[in-house]
């Protein structure tokens, strides 16, 4: 129960931060509308397929918005490390494993507000939605965002300064949102590139998003599944890892 209880402290912590934080939330809408609308109508403008274009990249803008967030909701240790409150959280009578899990629970339940969020555009890129689809879709955002978050506690972890922190974020983000699949199919792709598609975590998430949303994919549901899922196990006990390592 004190376990249980830490984690939640840690999550509620999280949660009102970004709560209180409007211009994150309006920015959280802001950008993922500015890569949907203005840049998904001119490179389907330049195909010929604008409408079909903007639908298809729908789930994948989702999934960009949960890599962004996941990943600099971990940026919170390394702010919290230079403020000396991670050391008061880590010398307190609970276990690390306590403190990465409720970081971890923190940031992906943040991502999953704001790719909930980008759900009101569904009408306006021609997709419908039931409730069904929408509660998959909630599952599909949690194991994406939790993996993710995992990920960036990994890093996050082991910096000291901010400036470190965005810089390696930087450097993996990118790579992973182009090798997604979220902006381009994933069939036809020379063999080099294809390879390193399927090296990256995203890409199941992104397939998976997209197979519930418009019904396309290139992976079945189940197996896109168990890789994000086998990706967060490994990042999490990474995270868990990690923080048992802390001074």
């Amino acid at each position: 129960m004190i376990s249980l209880r830490g984690v939640y402290i840690i999550w509620l912590r999280d949660i009102k931060r970004f709560l209180r934080d409007r211009a994150r939330i309006i920015a959280a809408m802001a950008q993922p509308a500015l890569y949907l609308f203005v840049l998904g109508t001119g490179l389907g403008a330049a195909i010929g397929r604008s409408g079909d274009y903007i639908k298809f990249i729908y789930p994948g803008i989702i999934g960009m918005t949960l890599l962004f967030t996941s990943i600099f909701s971990a940026i919170s240790i390394v702010w919290d490390r230079e403020f000396g409150f991670l050391k008061e959280i880590l010398v307190a009578p609970i276990s690390r494993s306590t403190v990465a899990l409720g970081k971890a629970f923190g940031g992906s339940t943040i991502a999953m507000i704001q790719g909930t969020m980008l759900l009101i555009f569904a009408p306006f890129v021609g997709v419908s939605l039931s409730f069904l689809m929408v509660l998959k879709l909630f599952a599909v955002m949690f194991l994406i965002a939790f993996s993710l978050t995992s990920m960036g506690i990994v890093v996050a972890a082991r910096l000291k300064t901010m400036e470190g922190f965005q810089m390696i974020m930087n450097f993996l983000m990118m790579p992973l949102f182009l090798l997604s699949g979220a902006m381009f199919p994933l069939k036809g792709l020379p063999e080099w590139m294809n390879f390193l598609v399927k090296m990256d975590p995203l890409t199941y998430g992104i397939d998976a998003l997209r197979y519930i949303v418009i019904g396309i994919h290139s992976y079945s549901l189940p197996y896109s599944l168990v890789m994000v899922l086998s990706f967060g196990a490994v990042m999490i006990s990474f995270a868990i890892y990690a923080f048992n390592r802390q001074n």
